[in-house]
C-alpha cells in the first residue's frame, strides 16, 4: 500500500469490521490465549512539572478529509502530538485497503507516538442478551484491531442504548456488563473506558459513569471524560473534585464550545480550546489536583475548520491553543 503525502486528500471507503460468529466468542469467564497480542510501545513521554499533561490527537478532528490512517499518524507526529486516538473504522479501512497493521504499529512507534485510545462502537451495555452477545463479539474484533497497532484502550459509550427511545438501563446491571467487558479487554490487552456521552439516553453524566466504574468491582475500570459532553449532559465540573482523577481518567477529550444552549448545541459546534466559554482552567486544575497526568486528546468535529484549513494546520493550531490554555492555567 502506498503512503501518500499528508497534503494529499485521499478518499477511503469505510466498511464495518466483520462481525465474528457466536462460536468465535468463548465464555466470558475465560477467553483462550491467542497469538495476536500487541507488542509493547514506549510508555508516556517524560514531561516537566510545569506542563503536567500529555497531548493526543483524536482523528475525528480531521475526519472530514477522509485521509488514510498512515497519513493521520504522520500529521499527528508532524504537529507535535505525543499520541494518536484513531477510530476503529479507520484501522479497518487501512487493513482492508491492503495495509500491514504491524508495519503501521512500527511506524507509530518509530515516530515516537503511542496509541492511547481508539474510538469504537459495540452494544456491550444493552439489555437484550442477543444484541449484547453480538456486541461482545464486535468488541473483541475491535480490540483485536486496536491491539495490533499497539493501542492501549478503547472507548465504551452506551452504544445501542443511547437513542432517545432507548429504555433506561439499570446501572448496577450495566456495571456487571462493564466488568465482563473489562475481562475481555484484559485478555486482549486493550482496556475499555466507560465513555460519557452528553446526548445519550444512558451514561450521559459523569455520576452515572462513576457508578458503573465503582460498582463493577474491577481495578482496571476507568472513564473517558469529555469537556463538551460534560456540558451537553449537564455534568457539574465541580464533581471532578470528588474523583481520584489519576485513577479514573487515563485519557480526557478536550475541546471548547460557544455560548449555546445544551438542548441545541451539537458536536459540530466544538471549537479549538480557548475559543469558547468552557471552564477549561477549572477542569485542568482539578484534574491535576486529583492526580491526572495522562493524555488530553483533542476531539473536534468542526466542518468549518475542514473547509478553510488544511489538515496539518488544524492539528497544529489545535495543539498550540490547547497547550496555551494549559500554560495559562498553571502560569508557567
Amino acid at each position: 500500500m502506498s503512503h501518500s503525502s499528508i497534503n494529499t486528500i485521499t478518499t477511503v471507503e469505510r466498511e464495518p469490521a466483520t462481525a465474528l460468529s457466536e462460536n468465535d466468542l468463548p465464555p466470558i469467564e475465560g477467553f483462550p490465549s491467542l497469538d495476536e497480542s500487541p507488542l509493547p510501545l514506549p510508555d508516556m513521554l517524560d514531561h516537566s512539572f510545569e506542563e503536567p499533561f500529555r497531548y493526543c490527537l483524536n482523528t475525528s478532528t480531521l475526519r472530514g478529509f477522509n485521509l488514510p490512517l498512515w497519513d493521520l499518524v504522520d500529521i499527528a507526529a508532524s504537529a507535535g502530538y505525543e499520541a494518536i486516538e484513531p477510530w476503529v473504522s479507520e484501522i479497518e479501512a487501512y487493513r482492508k485497503g491492503g495495509g500491514d497493521l504491524m508495519a503501521l504499529r512500527d511506524h507509530i512507534r518509530d515516530l515516537g507516538l503511542t496509541v492511547e485510545s481508539a474510538i469504537g462502537f459495540f452494544e456491550w451495555a444493552v439489555d437484550d442478551e442477543a444484541r449484547r452477545l453480538q456486541g461482545m463479539q464486535d468488541a473483541r474484533a475491535a480490540m483485536s484491531l486496536v491491539g495490533k497497532i499497539g493501542g492501549k484502550r478503547i472507548a465504551a459509550p452506551a452504544w445501542g442504548a443511547h437513542t432517545k427511545d432507548a429504555p433506561a438501563l439499570d446501572l448496577l446491571a450495566v456495571a456487571e456488563r462493564y466488568d465482563a467487558l473489562l475481562k475481555l479487554g484484559e485478555l486482549k490487552q486493550v482496556i475499555p473506558m466507560v465513555e460519557v456521552w452528553g446526548f445519550s439516553k444512558n451514561i450521559s453524566r459523569l455520576g452515572e459513569a462513576l457508578l458503573i466504574a465503582t460498582e463493577c468491582g474491577n481495578p482496571d475500570a476507568c472513564i473517558l471524560g469529555d469537556v463538551y459532553h460534560f456540558y451537553k449532559g449537564g455534568s457539574a465540573v465541580d464533581a471532578l473534585r470528588y474523583v481520584a482523577c489519576g485513577d479514573a481518567f487515563k485519557v480526557f477529550h478536550v475541546n471548547d464550545y460557544p455560548y449555546l444552549p445544551r438542548e441545541t448545541i451539537t458536536d459540530a459546534d466544538r471549537v479549538f480550546p480557548g475559543d469558547g466559554i468552557a471552564p477549561l482552567s477549572v477542569i485542568f486544575r482539578t484534574l491535576k489536583e486529583g492526580g491526572f497526568n495522562g493524555h488530553l486528546s483533542l476531539e473536534l468535529f468542526n466542518t468549518e475548520y475542514e473547509r478553510t484549513m488544511d489538515p496539518l494546520s488544524i492539528a497544529r493550531t489545535g495543539l498550540d491553543k490547547l497547550r496555551e490554555c494549559v500554560k495559562q492555567t498553571f502560569e508557567y
